[in-house]
């Protein structure tokens, strides 16, 4: 296994592409994040004025991430990590809110962006006991992401694999299904999954804001129905409450009456 922090390969000096709107880039820029360029910021606004709750989405999926992590960590005992499609960092990043915890938590970050390779050094920052580190590979080549993973983590152990808003990327159903099981398979009993993307049948302007960006020659994501994204934690024990939408999955205490946003996911036991 590697040292607390490890520092990528250059993925084929990829020259990052600033003339078309990127969904990692775009999302960064709703999440508050600087890493993003004019298109992107145009396209975010462009989107949020069709649907000014893309916001609230995206906010919300990174509370539920966190909200998912301080679960595995405290409550499931997991010290390590395996989160592809990490996007750009921003905030509360899942190597900050599993060492905050566990100072020795590793975490493994897996995306095929180059502006997110170029920020990587933000990404690898670890604590001392812990690790992090970066794979430059696609959700669709799951072969690589294990095999790299394992130069960090010992995937013999109980691992935490988070897919958050990447699945939807992944156009064919029954191939993004095949990734989440493949990926799961190669990882033992004590195993969690989580599972986070936008979801269909809830909020017809969103889906029409969605449909609509789709088209405009960015890289789509594919909204997909509760029922679909349930389906992606058969085999595995749901921890309540389930899938639900993400702002109604444990909420903190004390916290507002969560709304119901179209953004679904749940967390999963490996038996």
């Amino acid at each position: 296994m590697t040292d607390p922090a490890t520092t990528p390969e250059p993925a084929e000096h990829r020259k990052i592409d600033t003339s078309v709107p990127h969904s990692a880039r775009i999302w960064n820029y709703w999440l508050g994040g600087k890493d993003n360029y004019p298109v992107d910021e145009e396209a975010g606004d462009a989107y949020s004025a069709v649907f000014p709750g893309i916001v609230t989405i995206a906010r919300s999926s990174r509370a539920f991430l966190r909200r998912n992590i301080t679960y595995l960590v405290r409550e499931a005992g997991i010290r390590q990590f395996l989160d592809v499609g990490t996007g750009l960092p921003t905030a509360e990043n899942t190597h900050e809110v599993a060492q905050r915890l566990a100072a020795e938590a590793r975490i493994v970050y897996v995306d095929n962006d180059p502006m997110v390779l170029a920020h990587a050094r933000a990404l690898l920052y670890s604590s001392a006991e812990g690790a992090t580190a970066y794979v430059d590979a696609d959700v669709t080549d799951p072969e690589r992401i294990l095999a790299a993973a394992a130069e960090t983590l010992d995937l013999s152990r109980p691992t935490g694999l988070i897919l958050s808003n990447i699945l939807g990327h992944v156009a064919d159903y029954a191939q993004a299904r095949g990734i989440v099981d493949r990926l799961m398979d190669a990882l033992p009993a004590g195993s969690h999954l989580s599972v986070n993307d936008g979801s269909r049948g809830i909020d017809p302007v969103f889906e029409e804001a969605q449909d609509s960006y789709n088209s405009s020659g960015a890289v789509p994501y594919n909204l997909r129905s509760v029922e679909e994204i349930t389906g992606f934690f058969d085999g595995l024990k749901l921890i309540e409450p389930g899938v639900v939408p993400v702002t109604q999955w444990r909420p903190e205490p004390g916290s507002p009456a969560p709304e119901i946003v179209a953004e679904h996911g749940g967390l999963a036991l490996k038996p």
